[in-house]
């Protein structure tokens, strides 16, 4: 074979596009979760690459590319054959093999958010282990490797069912097996929301999966040496980006009507049912059928996510099996409709839709029969679940002894360590440490000491704080806080399911006052307080005993005078 430098580069450069969606998926799942389990699920998602490569060089990428029989390639083990037959033109065989490589581990992480933080990690691996050794090969030798879909004529041309629906089964299944995270659901079956803990964290992960996505279905082509290959390459970015913008503002705009306020999370999770339902059809459809694919894959989304919240009780963290299944469907059926080359809306019947149809339906069977086998093994002899225990503790302390993926952003007394030096805090008396010049007050005996606590809200923080200085007040206490009163909060909506927010955010403020009278305190935060409505917060007044301060030892008034009053 004569081999092309410009189609090698364009497949090893989408093969490192497609990697990197690895940590897009990272940190999009770790934001949607809580962060007591960001390590295992960073974890998860390494080790679905780590483990897929070797099983997919071993074994994997024979059984999908081995040869052109209907149901099966062939065992090739370490991938040593030719493979002429398969390569594109001018690529040699191990670029090819790492471009199939890389979608392989695709398909096997997007399972672990749909079961993210209630799995056992040995579980998982298993899992991992095997859906890139047997479920995604042979599926994928049908659409991709000469298999019988392919030769029906049936349509992927990037993933939308050989990628990702068969991620989005798995995740189902899966999911199901476990059962919900404990707190997931009332007594009475009714859905509670888990907030993720970092949103931001989830938005760049969208953005680097849409950003990868461009080598996932733009590299597809495996070419880049011909007008033509230009042409659809061009075309096939456009209907990639195109389709995931306009499902981002079907998905806006539908949480916006439906919730009251547009859903950020589940606006995250429309872009990606964007770009998964894209991808089977982005070579073969126009702007107008891209389009319209991106809008109602952001209506799927949505109602998906609630049908498994609501009626199938099924607890799937990151919206994993509506991005990935339910819009790996529709993507597939929807090569069927929009196809300008035999599509039912274009003029060709209904024959191609009807393979279209067969192929979905034929895919979800092998892929569901195989992971229910799996997963019951799983059960029933290692575990699929930890014990609730461990998932209240948290799998990144109980699964991989790890106080926090956060532990830099904590105190720790491991920060007083003085690397081996022995050093005796408090070694000094009061009266050596610091010269201090004590100053007679003019009236310490009889001042009285108040403490004023202000609970707020967050936004007004900066004009009370103006107004205390305005007022001589320059000592005080601040704390971000939870809170409600008596109205009990609001109620708000995250992913579909309603937010009780009884807790509100707020701020505390705690002032100690002597000098200052303590009714112009009070009257003062009152009046930069308000606004009538509400939820303005509540002031306590306490008396206080005694203060005492640490550096001289003064007391009572004394204590709260001088430079360092606070």
């Amino acid at each position: 074979m004569e081999f092309s430098s410009v189609n090698t580069i364009w497949v090893l450069v989408g093969a490192a596009l497609v990697f990197f969606m690895q940590a897009g998926f990272a940190i999009l799942e770790s934001g949607l979760t809580r962060a007591k389990n960001a390590g295992n699920i960073i974890m998860k998602n390494l080790m679905d690459f780590c483990i897929g490569t070797p099983v997919y060089w071993i074994i994997g990428f024979g059984i999908m590319f081995g040869s052109t029989s209907p149901l099966f390639g062939s065992i090739d083990l370490f991938t040593l054959g030719s493979y002429a037959d398969v390569l594109p033109s001018g690529v040699p065989k191990y670029a090819y093999v790492i471009f199939q490589t890389v979608f392989c581990a695709t398909a096997a992480t997007i399972v672990s958010g749909a079961m993210a933080e209630r799995t056992k990690f040995s579980a998982y691996c298993i899992y991992s282990f095997l859906i890139s050794l047997i479920v995604y090969p042979v599926s994928g030798h049908w659409i991709w490797g000469g298999g019988w879909l392919a030769q029906l004529g049936f349509h992927d041309f990037a993933g939308s069912t050989a990628v990702h629906m068969v991620g989005g089964c798995a995740a189902l299944i899966g999911a199901a097996f476990l059962g919900p995270r404990i707190g997931k659901f009332t007594k009475d079956g009714k859905p509670k929301a888990i907030l993720g803990h970092n949103l931001t964290m989830a938005a760049l992960g969208v953005f680097i999966l849409w950003f990868c996505w461009f080598g996932f279905n733009g590299c597809s082509t495996v070419a880049m040496d011909t007008d033509e290959a230009m042409v659809s390459a061009g075309l096939i970015f456009y209907n990639t980006n195109l389709a995931a913008a306009v499902a981002t503002c079907t998905t806006m705009i539908f949480t916006w009507i439906r919730y009251k306020k547009p859903d950020v999370s589940m606006s995250l999770n429309g872009t990606l049912a964007g770009l998964v339902a894209i991808t089977a059809g982005c070579d073969v459809m126009d702007p107008f059928g891209a389009a319209v694919t991106g809008i109602v894959a952001g209506i799927i989304v949505v109602l998906i996510v609630e049908l498994l919240d609501k009626v199938l009780k099924i607890d799937d963290p990151v919206g994993a099996v509506a991005v990935h299944c339910g819009n790996g469907v529709w993507g597939t059926i929807a090569v069927g409709l929009f196809a300008t080359d035999g599509g039912l809306f274009y003029g060709g019947g209904f024959r191609f839709l009807g393979i279209q149809i067969l192929g979905v339906v034929s895919v979800l069977a092998w892929v569901t029969v195989c992971m229910v086998i799996i997963f019951t093994v799983l059960k029933n002899t290692v575990g699929l679940r930890v014990s609730a225990k461990e998932e209240i503790e948290g799998l990144d302390a109980t699964e991989h002894g790890l106080a926090s993926a956060y532990a830099g952003f904590a105190f720790s007394t491991n920060d007083l360590d003085d690397g081996g030096e022995t050093i005796e805090l408090g070694s000094e008396t009061v009266e050596k440490s610091v010269p201090v010049t004590m100053k007679a007050s003019l009236n310490n005996s009889d001042a009285k000491i108040t403490e004023v606590e202000i609970i707020m809200k967050q936004a007004k923080f900066e004009a009370l704080k103006k107004a205390m200085n305005d007022l001589g007040v320059t000592g005080m206490t601040v704390t971000q806080v939870l809170g409600c009163g008596v109205q009990k909060g609001a109620t708000e909506y995250y992913r579909g399911v309603e937010v009780e927010m009884n807790l509100l955010p707020k701020i505390k403020v705690e002032m100690v006052v002597a000098k200052v009278p303590v009714l112009d305190v009070i009257n003062t935060a009152r009046k930069v307080l308000y606004t009538g409505h509400i939820g303005d917060g509540k002031i306590f007044v306490h008396d206080i005993e005694d203060v005492v301060k640490i550096r001289t030892g003064e007391t009572g008034y004394d204590a709260l005078q001088g430079a360092d009053d606070f």
